[in-house]
């Protein structure tokens, strides 16, 4: 589908607001509010709202019986603070839209515009989803109790990838993103005078073996069913003072692997070294943004090749699976044939969650086409 300029004009200046007022997970009740206004103007047949949190979901049903595609795009923010000079930068301190969940979500508006011309059979779901970057909001949106009036038989999403060529369509059966899991270690001791410290009992010494033996778990590279990478991102112990000998710490890893069956070794492996490491002290293991493995499935990633090959965009069938998560291999779990779309943003852009990160309005054409052509060939025109 070729949108008129004036479309792509009126979405460029939504994705632009949308990116001024940016909602982190679990927090998007505006961003869900503007997104259900802009869905309402363009007359869908049925729109959820409040799905997992604050998801909202639009049906575009087809004159006969068919299958339901479901095409999922993610409404929330990030908690870090904007460095851009662009007019539209963030206007909320200390959150942005580094990620470009600004631009799905628009991307996904221009879908809707070619839906007022409804598919032949079946039907499409669009779906905006609450909290993805936590790991949470997928799971969140199934265990709706509404979600056996969506649960598609299809389901299609993209993300924007820095440094391939701007519009380059990505795909990749099977293994397509990690397994990831924030693992956060707490140790409790016994606090003594720092003259004195044989009188207490300090995680010291545990944090200190833990911050290299948990590393060490790292294994092979991103392609291997073997890869494994344990990743410390904070550690903290006791308080800034020089008199006292520490009672407390904190870890926090992350953990990552291609499948989930390695993840589940992983976790065995990464608690064993606690056990291990912490004898006498008091220890708690809290788990924290869990993201299970995206499978993509070969049927959905072999229609989503073979539409941006007919329709002329550059396909890169590729080697290796992404090392960033993402939510959205919940649907793949749920019994969907599910593929996720991996594309260019420009081989200059900067890095995902980079502060100065802002999504290429150029590429909102390029993804429209293809998941109207999704659509289009899952479901046929009238």
């Amino acid at each position: 589908m070729t949108l008129l300029p004036d479309q792509i004009s009126y979405l460029t200046d939504l994705r632009q607001a949308l990116h001024r007022q940016p909602e982190i997970s679990g927090e998007e009740e505006k961003t869900a509010a503007s997104i259900l206004e802009e869905l309402e103007k363009l007359g869908p047949d049925r729109i959820w709202t409040d799905l997992g949190g604050h998801g909202v979901a639009a049906e575009f049903a087809g004159a006969a019986d068919g299958p339901t595609v479901l095409l999922r795009c993610e409404l929330d923010g990030l908690p870090i603070r904007e460095i851009s000079e662009v007019l539209y930068k963030s206007e909320v301190e200390g959150k942005g839209h580094l990620c470009g969940h600004d631009g799905h979500m628009v991307s996904m508006l221009g879908v809707a515009m070619h839906l007022g011309q409804r598919p032949a059979t079946g039907r499409v779901i669009l779906l905006f989803q609450p909290a993805e970057e936590t790991g949470a909001g997928a799971q969140a949106v199934i265990d709706d109790p509404r979600w056996p009036e969506i649960k598609p038989d299809y389901a299609f999403a993209y993300h924007n990838v820095p440094a391939r060529p701007l519009g380059e369509i990505g795909v990749r059966a099977g293994s397509g993103n990690c397994a990831s899991r924030g693992m956060q270690i707490l140790l409790e001791g016994k606090s003594s005078h720092a003259a004195a410290p044989e009188d207490g009992l300090s995680p010291g010494p545990a944090m200190a073996a833990l911050m290299n033996a948990l590393p060490a778990l790292s294994h092979g590279v991103i392609g291997d069913t073997d890869f494994a990478l344990s990743t410390l991102t904070h550690a903290n112990l006791g308080e800034p003072t020089f008199g006292i000998a520490p009672a407390d710490g904190e870890l926090r890893v992350t953990l990552r692997c291609m499948t989930n069956e390695r993840m589940e070794k992983l976790i065995a492996d990464a608690l064993a070294l606690v056990d291990q490491h912490c004898t006498g002290l008091r220890t708690e293991v809290h788990w924290h943004d869990i993201f299970r493995a995206v499978v993509n499935d070969e049927e959905a990633t072999a229609i989503a090749a073979e539409v941006a090959h007919e329709r002329g965009h550059v396909l890169n069938e590729m080697q290796l699976p992404m090392r960033w998560s993402e939510d959205f291999g919940r649907f793949g779990d749920d019994g969907a044939k599910a593929a996720m779309l991996y594309i260019g943003s420009g081989e200059n852009c900067p890095q995902l969650h980079n502060a100065d990160y802002d999504f290429p309005d150029a590429l909102l054409p390029t993804v429209i086409d293809v998941f109207c052509g999704i659509v289009d060939r899952i479901l046929g025109t009238n």
